[in-house]
Protein backbone atom coordinates (compact mmCIF):
# COMPACT_ATOMS: atom_id res chain seq x y z
CA UNK A 1 0.00 0.00 0.00
CA UNK A 2 1.28 3.45 -0.62
CA UNK A 3 0.59 6.23 1.82
CA UNK A 4 0.90 9.89 0.03
CA UNK A 5 2.95 12.38 2.56
CA UNK A 6 0.75 14.71 3.92
CA UNK A 7 0.85 18.30 2.16
CA UNK A 8 2.85 20.31 4.89
CA UNK A 9 4.38 22.70 2.98
CA UNK A 10 2.51 25.77 4.30
CA UNK A 11 3.60 25.01 7.63
CA UNK A 12 7.07 24.24 6.34
CA UNK A 13 7.27 27.56 4.68
CA UNK A 14 5.17 29.83 6.00
CA UNK A 15 4.93 29.58 10.10
CA UNK A 16 7.85 29.94 12.56
CA UNK A 17 10.78 27.64 13.18
CA UNK A 18 9.15 27.46 16.64
CA UNK A 19 7.17 25.17 15.87
CA UNK A 20 7.55 21.28 17.93
CA UNK A 21 4.77 18.95 18.60
CA UNK A 22 4.02 18.72 15.05
CA UNK A 23 7.89 17.67 14.12
CA UNK A 24 7.74 14.94 16.20
CA UNK A 25 3.37 13.91 14.58
CA UNK A 26 4.31 14.54 11.03
CA UNK A 27 0.44 14.70 9.63
CA UNK A 28 -2.25 17.02 9.31
CA UNK A 29 -4.94 16.57 12.04
CA UNK A 30 -8.56 17.04 10.87
CA UNK A 31 -11.45 15.95 13.88
CA UNK A 32 -11.06 14.43 16.91
CA UNK A 33 -13.77 12.88 19.62
CA UNK A 34 -12.72 11.49 22.65
CA UNK A 35 -9.54 9.61 22.97
CA UNK A 36 -9.04 9.66 19.05
CA UNK A 37 -7.58 12.03 16.77
CA UNK A 38 -8.17 11.65 12.92
CA UNK A 39 -5.73 12.80 10.60
CA UNK A 40 -7.11 14.55 7.02
CA UNK A 41 -6.23 11.29 5.26
CA UNK A 42 -8.28 9.18 8.14
CA UNK A 43 -5.62 7.64 9.84
CA UNK A 44 -6.59 7.39 13.52
CA UNK A 45 -4.43 7.41 16.50
CA UNK A 46 -5.13 7.37 20.01
CA UNK A 47 -4.48 10.22 22.07
CA UNK A 48 -1.95 9.73 25.08
CA UNK A 49 -1.26 13.77 25.08
CA UNK A 50 -4.01 14.88 25.79
CA UNK A 51 -3.28 18.45 24.39
CA UNK A 52 -0.12 18.40 27.14
CA UNK A 53 -2.95 18.46 29.86
CA UNK A 54 -5.72 20.65 28.53
CA UNK A 55 -7.97 17.34 27.66
CA UNK A 56 -8.67 15.69 30.72
CA UNK A 57 -12.80 15.41 29.54
CA UNK A 58 -11.20 14.22 26.40
CA UNK A 59 -11.65 15.66 22.50
CA UNK A 60 -15.11 17.47 22.18
CA UNK A 61 -16.95 16.05 25.23
CA UNK A 62 -20.36 15.74 24.04
CA UNK A 63 -21.45 17.32 27.08
CA UNK A 64 -19.43 20.27 27.04
CA UNK A 65 -20.09 20.73 23.62
CA UNK A 66 -23.79 21.01 23.76
CA UNK A 67 -23.23 23.15 26.31
CA UNK A 68 -21.31 25.47 24.42
CA UNK A 69 -22.99 25.31 21.45
CA UNK A 70 -26.36 26.32 23.43
CA UNK A 71 -24.67 29.80 24.51
CA UNK A 72 -23.54 30.39 21.16
CA UNK A 73 -26.64 30.19 19.33
CA UNK A 74 -28.33 31.79 21.93
CA UNK A 75 -25.70 34.88 21.48
CA UNK A 76 -24.34 34.92 24.58
CA UNK A 77 -21.67 37.36 25.68
CA UNK A 78 -18.09 35.95 24.06
CA UNK A 79 -15.38 38.39 25.11
CA UNK A 80 -15.93 40.31 28.36
CA UNK A 81 -13.14 41.35 29.95
CA UNK A 82 -13.39 41.59 33.54
CA UNK A 83 -17.02 42.30 32.85
CA UNK A 84 -20.35 40.33 35.38
CA UNK A 85 -21.73 37.78 32.93
CA UNK A 86 -24.23 34.90 33.57
CA UNK A 87 -21.69 32.70 32.22
CA UNK A 88 -18.58 33.60 34.65
CA UNK A 89 -21.84 34.18 37.67
CA UNK A 90 -22.48 30.42 36.44
CA UNK A 91 -18.82 29.11 36.86
CA UNK A 92 -17.87 31.12 39.99
CA UNK A 93 -21.23 29.37 41.54
CA UNK A 94 -20.29 26.19 40.57
CA UNK A 95 -16.31 26.52 41.53
CA UNK A 96 -17.81 27.23 44.76
CA UNK A 97 -20.30 24.53 45.49
CA UNK A 98 -18.57 21.87 43.89
CA UNK A 99 -14.73 22.46 44.81
CA UNK A 100 -14.37 24.99 46.99
CA UNK A 101 -16.60 24.42 49.92
CA UNK A 102 -16.51 20.38 50.12
CA UNK A 103 -13.02 20.78 50.72
CA UNK A 104 -12.75 23.83 52.83
CA UNK A 105 -10.73 25.60 50.97
CA UNK A 106 -11.53 29.90 51.16
CA UNK A 107 -9.87 30.97 48.34
CA UNK A 108 -10.73 34.25 46.53
CA UNK A 109 -10.39 33.70 42.68
CA UNK A 110 -9.24 35.65 40.22
CA UNK A 111 -8.44 35.64 36.57
CA UNK A 112 -5.30 37.01 34.97
CA UNK A 113 -5.45 35.78 31.80
CA UNK A 114 -6.22 32.76 29.43
CA UNK A 115 -2.80 30.82 29.71
CA UNK A 116 -0.99 29.30 32.78
CA UNK A 117 1.51 31.63 32.75
CA UNK A 118 -0.34 34.46 33.35
CA UNK A 119 -1.46 32.97 36.15
CA UNK A 120 2.41 32.49 37.48
CA UNK A 121 2.61 35.49 36.81
CA UNK A 122 -0.17 36.90 38.67
CA UNK A 123 0.94 34.57 42.24
CA UNK A 124 4.28 35.90 41.46
CA UNK A 125 3.81 39.49 41.49
CA UNK A 126 0.78 39.12 44.25
CA UNK A 127 3.41 37.27 46.42
CA UNK A 128 6.21 40.10 46.07
CA UNK A 129 3.11 42.84 46.99
CA UNK A 130 1.89 41.12 50.04
CA UNK A 131 5.37 40.57 51.40
CA UNK A 132 7.54 43.15 49.96
CA UNK A 133 10.13 41.12 49.08
CA UNK A 134 11.75 40.10 45.36
CA UNK A 135 13.39 36.76 45.86
CA UNK A 136 11.26 33.58 44.96
CA UNK A 137 12.36 29.89 45.97
CA UNK A 138 11.75 27.57 43.00
CA UNK A 139 12.74 23.96 42.57
CA UNK A 140 15.28 21.85 40.17
CA UNK A 141 13.46 20.40 37.25
CA UNK A 142 10.86 22.78 37.61
CA UNK A 143 8.13 23.86 34.55
CA UNK A 144 6.49 27.12 35.01
CA UNK A 145 5.70 28.46 32.00
CA UNK A 146 7.56 30.96 29.01
CA UNK A 147 6.74 34.45 30.28
CA UNK A 148 10.15 36.02 31.82
CA UNK A 149 8.52 35.91 35.38
CA UNK A 150 7.75 32.42 34.84
CA UNK A 151 11.05 31.20 33.32
CA UNK A 152 12.95 32.59 36.08
CA UNK A 153 11.48 29.85 38.35
CA UNK A 154 11.72 27.52 35.64
CA UNK A 155 14.91 25.29 35.86
CA UNK A 156 15.55 23.97 32.15
CA UNK A 157 18.25 25.30 30.75
CA UNK A 158 16.94 24.87 26.81
CA UNK A 159 13.69 27.14 27.56
CA UNK A 160 15.45 29.64 30.57
CA UNK A 161 18.16 30.01 27.43
CA UNK A 162 14.98 31.86 25.26
CA UNK A 163 14.64 34.49 27.21
CA UNK A 164 17.58 36.33 25.71
CA UNK A 165 18.31 38.54 28.95
CA UNK A 166 19.47 37.86 33.09
CA UNK A 167 16.20 36.13 34.73
CA UNK A 168 16.50 37.44 38.27
CA UNK A 169 15.26 36.92 41.52
CA UNK A 170 14.75 33.68 41.56
CA UNK A 171 16.51 30.59 43.40
CA UNK A 172 16.37 27.10 42.77
CA UNK A 173 16.42 24.41 45.65
CA UNK A 174 16.74 20.55 45.40
CA UNK A 175 13.68 19.51 44.61
CA UNK A 176 11.90 15.58 46.49
CA UNK A 177 14.84 12.69 45.79
CA UNK A 178 16.86 15.18 43.85
CA UNK A 179 19.57 14.22 46.01
CA UNK A 180 18.48 10.71 46.41
CA UNK A 181 18.07 10.98 49.84
CA UNK A 182 21.78 11.34 50.59
CA UNK A 183 21.45 14.96 52.36
CA UNK A 184 18.01 15.47 54.97
CA UNK A 185 14.79 17.17 53.22
CA UNK A 186 15.71 20.91 52.90
CA UNK A 187 18.78 21.19 55.05
CA UNK A 188 20.61 23.31 52.36
CA UNK A 189 17.62 25.48 52.03
CA UNK A 190 16.96 26.26 56.32
CA UNK A 191 21.14 26.60 56.14
CA UNK A 192 20.87 29.19 53.77
CA UNK A 193 17.88 30.74 55.30
CA UNK A 194 19.66 31.11 59.02
CA UNK A 195 23.32 32.14 57.16
CA UNK A 196 23.17 35.91 57.17
CA UNK A 197 26.06 35.59 55.03
CA UNK A 198 24.79 32.92 52.35
CA UNK A 199 23.69 35.21 49.70
CA UNK A 200 19.72 34.56 49.95
CA UNK A 201 17.50 37.22 50.41
CA UNK A 202 14.60 36.19 52.53
CA UNK A 203 12.10 35.02 49.88
CA UNK A 204 8.56 36.49 49.34
CA UNK A 205 7.52 33.13 48.12
CA UNK A 206 7.80 29.35 47.47
CA UNK A 207 6.99 27.84 44.30
CA UNK A 208 6.51 23.64 43.76
CA UNK A 209 4.84 21.40 41.66
CA UNK A 210 3.55 18.18 43.42
CA UNK A 211 4.24 16.21 40.20
CA UNK A 212 6.86 17.66 38.01
CA UNK A 213 5.78 17.33 34.43
CA UNK A 214 8.21 18.80 31.92
CA UNK A 215 10.98 18.07 34.60
CA UNK A 216 10.28 14.17 33.71
CA UNK A 217 7.21 13.09 36.29
CA UNK A 218 8.83 13.48 39.54
CA UNK A 219 6.49 13.26 42.47
CA UNK A 220 7.03 14.62 45.75
CA UNK A 221 6.20 12.95 48.38
CA UNK A 222 3.03 14.11 51.18
CA UNK A 223 5.38 13.59 53.73
CA UNK A 224 8.17 16.56 51.35
CA UNK A 225 5.03 18.75 50.62
CA UNK A 226 3.76 18.77 54.45
CA UNK A 227 7.54 20.05 55.75
CA UNK A 228 7.55 22.32 52.84
CA UNK A 229 4.31 23.66 53.82
CA UNK A 230 5.23 23.91 57.25
CA UNK A 231 8.37 25.77 56.31
CA UNK A 232 7.03 28.37 54.55
CA UNK A 233 4.56 29.17 57.44
CA UNK A 234 7.64 29.28 60.20
CA UNK A 235 9.66 31.35 57.80
CA UNK A 236 7.41 33.89 56.90
CA UNK A 237 7.15 32.52 53.14
CA UNK A 238 3.96 32.33 51.03
CA UNK A 239 3.49 28.57 49.82
CA UNK A 240 2.30 28.49 45.80
CA UNK A 241 1.59 25.37 44.54
CA UNK A 242 1.37 25.18 40.56
CA UNK A 243 -1.58 23.01 39.73
CA UNK A 244 -1.50 23.92 36.11
CA UNK A 245 -0.93 19.90 34.66
CA UNK A 246 -1.41 18.15 37.41
CA UNK A 247 -4.78 19.99 38.75
CA UNK A 248 -8.11 18.87 37.41
CA UNK A 249 -8.30 15.67 38.65
CA UNK A 250 -5.64 14.66 36.50
CA UNK A 251 -3.50 13.08 40.23
CA UNK A 252 -6.51 12.02 41.19
CA UNK A 253 -8.31 14.42 44.05
CA UNK A 254 -9.12 17.65 42.25
CA UNK A 255 -6.22 19.47 43.10
CA UNK A 256 -3.08 17.41 43.24
CA UNK A 257 -1.78 18.63 46.65
CA UNK A 258 -4.85 16.98 48.28
CA UNK A 259 -3.10 13.90 49.03
CA UNK A 260 -0.37 16.25 50.87
CA UNK A 261 -3.75 17.51 53.43
CA UNK A 262 -1.88 20.94 53.00
CA UNK A 263 -3.68 24.35 51.89
CA UNK A 264 -1.18 26.66 49.61
CA UNK A 265 -1.51 30.25 50.12
CA UNK A 266 -1.61 30.50 46.29
CA UNK A 267 -2.68 27.81 43.70
CA UNK A 268 -2.53 28.95 40.03
CA UNK A 269 -5.07 26.24 37.65
CA UNK A 270 -5.36 26.34 33.94
CA UNK A 271 -4.84 23.99 31.36
CA UNK A 272 -8.10 21.92 31.73
CA UNK A 273 -10.06 23.72 33.71
CA UNK A 274 -12.38 24.90 30.99
CA UNK A 275 -12.91 21.38 30.13
CA UNK A 276 -12.98 21.54 26.13
CA UNK A 277 -9.60 22.88 25.70
CA UNK A 278 -10.52 26.61 25.49
CA UNK A 279 -7.87 29.00 27.07
CA UNK A 280 -8.78 29.88 30.76
CA UNK A 281 -6.77 30.42 34.00
CA UNK A 282 -7.52 30.18 37.45
CA UNK A 283 -4.99 32.13 40.22
CA UNK A 284 -6.55 31.62 43.59
CA UNK A 285 -5.55 32.68 47.25
CA UNK A 286 -6.33 33.33 50.62
CA UNK A 287 -8.47 36.21 51.02
CA UNK A 288 -6.07 38.03 53.30
CA UNK A 289 -4.03 37.86 50.46
CA UNK A 290 -6.36 40.21 48.32
CA UNK A 291 -4.21 43.52 48.28
CA UNK A 292 -4.95 44.23 44.59
CA UNK A 293 -5.93 47.61 43.36
CA UNK A 294 -8.87 47.43 40.70
CA UNK A 295 -6.80 47.14 37.15
CA UNK A 296 -3.42 46.40 38.57
CA UNK A 297 -2.94 43.57 37.35
CA UNK A 298 -5.11 42.42 34.27
CA UNK A 299 -5.61 41.20 30.63
CA UNK A 300 -7.98 41.64 27.25
CA UNK A 301 -8.78 38.07 27.38
CA UNK A 302 -9.10 37.25 30.92
CA UNK A 303 -12.55 37.07 30.49
CA UNK A 304 -13.20 33.80 27.96
CA UNK A 305 -16.99 33.53 28.66
CA UNK A 306 -17.55 30.49 26.45
CA UNK A 307 -14.53 28.63 28.50
CA UNK A 308 -16.58 30.17 31.63
CA UNK A 309 -19.49 28.01 30.02
CA UNK A 310 -17.37 24.23 29.63
CA UNK A 311 -15.76 24.86 32.93
CA UNK A 312 -19.30 24.95 34.70
CA UNK A 313 -20.02 22.08 32.42
CA UNK A 314 -17.39 20.04 32.87
CA UNK A 315 -17.69 20.73 37.07
CA UNK A 316 -21.37 19.98 37.17
CA UNK A 317 -21.14 16.62 34.62
CA UNK A 318 -17.77 15.28 37.16
CA UNK A 319 -17.28 16.56 40.18
CA UNK A 320 -20.79 16.53 41.40
CA UNK A 321 -21.31 13.00 42.54
CA UNK A 322 -18.42 13.08 45.36
CA UNK A 323 -15.58 10.75 44.74
CA UNK A 324 -16.70 9.36 41.74
CA UNK A 325 -14.52 10.26 39.49
CA UNK A 326 -11.29 10.94 41.54
CA UNK A 327 -11.64 6.51 41.96
CA UNK A 328 -11.95 6.31 38.29
CA UNK A 329 -8.90 8.10 37.99
CA UNK A 330 -7.21 5.95 40.38
CA UNK A 331 -8.44 2.87 38.81
CA UNK A 332 -7.18 3.40 35.66
CA UNK A 333 -3.76 4.45 37.09
CA UNK A 334 -3.24 1.25 38.79
CA UNK A 335 -4.10 -0.15 35.61
CA UNK A 336 -0.91 2.39 33.89
CA UNK A 337 1.09 1.12 36.82
CA UNK A 338 0.53 -2.97 36.40
CA UNK A 339 1.17 -2.50 32.89
CA UNK A 340 4.31 0.28 33.19
CA UNK A 341 5.85 -2.94 35.99
CA UNK A 342 5.65 -5.68 33.69
CA UNK A 343 7.50 -3.40 31.10
CA UNK A 344 10.31 -2.69 33.27
CA UNK A 345 10.24 -6.58 34.82
CA UNK A 346 11.06 -7.43 31.04
CA UNK A 347 13.35 -4.59 30.08
CA UNK A 348 14.68 -3.90 33.71
CA UNK A 349 18.56 -3.07 31.80
CA UNK A 350 16.89 -0.02 29.95
CA UNK A 351 14.16 1.07 32.09
CA UNK A 352 15.79 3.49 34.79
CA UNK A 353 12.26 3.49 36.26
CA UNK A 354 8.59 4.26 36.19
CA UNK A 355 7.07 6.58 38.07
CA UNK A 356 3.50 8.78 39.09
CA UNK A 357 0.26 9.18 39.92
CA UNK A 358 -3.23 9.02 39.13
CA UNK A 359 -3.04 9.36 35.31
CA UNK A 360 0.07 11.10 34.55
CA UNK A 361 2.94 8.61 34.16
CA UNK A 362 6.54 8.23 33.19
CA UNK A 363 9.16 6.06 32.05
CA UNK A 364 12.99 6.74 32.52
CA UNK A 365 15.55 5.27 29.98
CA UNK A 366 19.07 4.72 30.79
CA UNK A 367 20.21 5.60 27.04
CA UNK A 368 18.27 9.07 27.09
CA UNK A 369 17.54 9.37 23.00
CA UNK A 370 15.60 5.98 23.49
CA UNK A 371 12.23 8.17 24.64
CA UNK A 372 12.41 10.36 21.68
CA UNK A 373 12.71 6.91 19.39
CA UNK A 374 9.30 5.25 21.66
CA UNK A 375 7.53 8.17 20.64
CA UNK A 376 8.03 8.15 17.38
CA UNK A 377 7.79 4.52 16.86
CA UNK A 378 4.08 5.27 19.06
CA UNK A 379 3.37 7.72 16.42
CA UNK A 380 3.82 5.23 13.47
CA UNK A 381 1.72 2.56 15.57
CA UNK A 382 -0.74 4.98 16.00
CA UNK A 383 -0.30 6.53 19.68
CA UNK A 384 0.39 10.12 20.57
CA UNK A 385 2.59 10.18 23.37
CA UNK A 386 5.66 12.89 24.31
CA UNK A 387 8.42 12.92 26.04
CA UNK A 388 9.33 15.32 28.97
CA UNK A 389 12.34 15.59 31.25
CA UNK A 390 15.48 17.91 30.90
CA UNK A 391 16.97 15.38 28.41
CA UNK A 392 13.82 14.08 26.97
CA UNK A 393 14.84 10.92 28.68
CA UNK A 394 11.22 10.36 29.79
CA UNK A 395 8.34 8.72 28.16
CA UNK A 396 5.00 10.46 29.40
CA UNK A 397 1.77 9.11 29.39
CA UNK A 398 -0.88 11.94 30.00
CA UNK A 399 -4.04 10.20 28.74
CA UNK A 400 -7.53 11.38 29.38
CA UNK A 401 -9.51 10.92 32.60
CA UNK A 402 -12.53 10.04 30.52
CA UNK A 403 -10.23 7.14 28.08
CA UNK A 404 -12.04 3.80 28.68
CA UNK A 405 -10.28 0.69 30.24
CA UNK A 406 -10.07 -1.01 26.47
CA UNK A 407 -8.63 2.52 25.02
CA UNK A 408 -6.47 2.29 27.43
CA UNK A 409 -5.53 -1.29 27.69
CA UNK A 410 -4.58 -0.54 23.64
CA UNK A 411 -2.29 2.38 24.25
CA UNK A 412 -0.54 0.61 26.48
CA UNK A 413 -0.10 -2.47 23.79
CA UNK A 414 1.41 -0.55 21.87
CA UNK A 415 3.45 0.90 24.23
CA UNK A 416 4.91 -2.13 24.97
CA UNK A 417 5.23 -3.06 21.13
CA UNK A 418 7.34 0.82 20.68
CA UNK A 419 9.86 -0.36 23.32
CA UNK A 420 10.11 -3.39 22.25
CA UNK A 421 10.98 -2.70 18.44
CA UNK A 422 13.04 0.05 19.31
CA UNK A 423 15.26 -1.91 21.61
Amino acid sequence: MTITPPDLSVFETLESEVRSYCRGWPTVFDRAQGSRMYDEDGHEYLDFFAGAGSLNYGHNNAVLKRALIDYLERDGVTHGLDMSTTAKRAFLESFQNLVLRPRDLPYKVMFPGPTGTNAVEAALKLARKVKGRESIVSFTNAFHGMSLGALAVTGNAFKRAGAGIPLVHGTPMPFDHYLDGQVPDFLWFERLLEDQGSGLNTPAAVIVETVQGEGGINVARPDWLRSLAELCERRDMLLIVDDIQMGCGRTGAFFSFEEAGITPDIVTVSKSISGYGLPMSLCLFKPELDLWEPGEHNGTFRGNNPAFVTAAAALETYWSDGPAMEKQTLSRGQQVQEVLGALQDAHRDEIVEFRGRGLVWGMEFRDKARAGAIAKRAFELGLLIETSGPESEVVKLLPALTITPDELDEGLRTLARAVRETA
